[in-house]
């Protein structure tokens, strides 16, 4: 059986930079969640108006 993965382990920087790329395309391309929408979210979780995910700006 394989151990969960830690902080400690080493990274894989292939898998980093694919990430990476497609972050920084989101980015570029607009899609995006304001992070004002994101607090108002977070902050509503369980709660009695607990509000659905945003959607992008």
């Amino acid at each position: 059986m394989k151990a969960e993965p830690s902080i400690f382990d080493d990274t894989d920087s292939d898998a980093e930079a694919v990430a990476d790329a497609e972050g920084l395309a989101d980015l570029e391309a607009g899609r995006t969640i304001s992070h004002e929408k994101m607090k108002a979210w977070l902050l509503s979780w369980g709660t009695p108006g607990e509000t659905p995910p945003p959607t992008g700006d």
